[in-house]
């Protein structure tokens, strides 16, 4: 049976530090209009929870939204590039491309990716410094690496361009990023959040000791949001940045959204800063000849230091579109999706959902970009808490109506038969 919408009991925590940020009305003209709908909340401008999931009415797509939409664009494009430039060099210290550690690591340290749980070595293909894949890319620099794969920097040999290089472990296929990525590329219109979106510049396999290992090829990027924030923590990132930064993001959900994708996984982590000087790119291959930090095991492998990339000043790309879905605009969608702290709550209570949980995404990014910290803890005991998370939504926002409590299946794990919420959650302080 449905559960009826009597008032939650939850603890209300309200920090001065809230209070005193929900004065802060930093948006204005175009980039206001586009996200009254995101950050009306009364005390902490962030999301509408009723206008965004369904409590009220959704997002606009009435002719002047898209008029407004289009003319800030506009602007942005004739004077949004420079400007953002500037604010994003006015956010940071100086900074170099470090030279790493000449010395090769001893084989007794674990490195990069050997420091993975369950790592395997033989999932990883083998490269090395001026390897040649495709008989096209030249591997000139390692960036990073993860569970599945290993990032590089390659050269195309035959134009002399740089790109960035994923390559899989074995088994390892990302289907959804390049199904993305030709949706994407096969639309014909002209909208300016398609050159906010990073897509795949090539694919193909590549034979290793163990197995195929599928490559990716990218437009080469600067560093994320997350790496920003964590490299220069005392810079801060400035009103303005934010706001010239929110309307590059919205802009490129908005297009993916007309063509019927979700993105699903929105953080600073997936948002980039571009590149407008490809020379950076040289500097870091001076670099990694010239100096090389690397662990070598046995003659069999090279482990490589990855190299910190650079703080570029180009305007911001949404990646990773490995957990995206496809469909029709305005498409409901099922399935649990999105990083833990930046659930919706359709998410957490198992309802169907569509593009609107992207737009949650940017209200929870707003606050941990501007604030240093995050809105949503949603950890109990050391562990990630449904519970926790409901309670600390309904500490911010009030409790959810009738209707939409209705929509879940799940509704009886959080509130019982009264309408009563079933556990007593607290909202943490915040810090600087």
């Amino acid at each position: 049976m449905p559960c009826s919408a009597k008032r939650l009991h939850v603890t209300r925590s309200e920090p001065s530090q809230l209070r005193n940020r929900s004065e802060r009305a930093f948006l204005s003209g175009s980039a206001r209009v586009l996200l009254k709908f995101i950050l009306m909340m009364k005390r902490l401008q962030l999301i509408a929870y009723r206008a965004t999931l369904g409590f009220s009415q959704a997002l606009p797509a009435s002719v002047r939204f898209r008029q407004r939409l289009s003319e800030g664009a506009q602007r942005l494009s004739r004077v949004g590039a420079s400007s953002f430039a500037t604010n994003v060099r006015m956010s940071r210290p100086a900074f170099s491309i470090s030279d790493g550690d000449s010395n090769p690591t001893p084989n007794g340290m674990s490195i990069e990716e050997e420091t993975l749980p369950q790592y395997r070595p033989e999932d990883f293909l083998p490269l090395r410094i001026g390897d040649i894949l495709q008989s096209t890319y030249r591997i000139t620099a390692k960036l990073g690496f993860g569970t599945s794969s290993t990032v590089w920097l390659c050269n195309n040999i035959k134009t002399n361009a740089y790109y960035t290089l994923k390559v899989c472990t074995t088994g390892e296929r990302n289907c959804k990023e390049i199904l993305a990525s030709k949706h994407i590329k096969s639309i014909q219109a002209e909208h300016p959040g398609m050159e906010r979106l990073r897509t795949v510049v090539d694919e193909f396999e590549v034979s290793g000791p163990t197995g195929q290992h599928q490559c990716l090829i990218f437009e080469p990027q600067g560093i994320t949001y997350t790496d920003f924030r964590r490299r220069f923590p005392s810079a801060g990132i400035n009103k303005v940045l934010l706001q010239q930064s929110l309307l590059l993001v919205l802009l490129g959900l908005d297009f993916l959204h007309q063509v019927g994708i979700v993105h699903t996984d929105l953080s600073p982590n997936n948002i980039l800063l571009g590149v407008e000087d490809h020379s950076v790119f040289r500097a870091m291959e001076t670099v990694q000849h010239e100096s090389v930090s690397r662990k070598l095991n046995s003659g069999e492998r090279t482990i490589y230091r990855s190299q910190a990339l650079p703080v570029t000043s180009g305007a911001l790309i949404i990646s990773d579109f490995g957990a995206a879905r496809i469909g029709l605009p305005g498409q409901r969608f099922e399935g649990d999706v999105m990083p833990n702290f930046y659930r919706a709550p359709e998410i957490i209570l198992g309802m169907p959902w569509d593009s609107k949980i992207d737009i949650w995404s940017v209200g929870v990014m707003v606050w941990d970009l501007f604030e240093g910290g995050r809105l949503f803890y949603a950890t109990r005991g050391g562990n990630i808490s449904d519970e926790q998370h409901l309670a600390e939504m309904v500490s911010l926002l009030g409790p959810p109506p009738k209707s939409f409590l209705q929509r879940s299946e799940n509704c009886s794990r959080f509130w019982d038969s009264e309408g009563e919420f079933t556990t007593i959650g607290v909202m943490p302080g915040y810090q600087n």
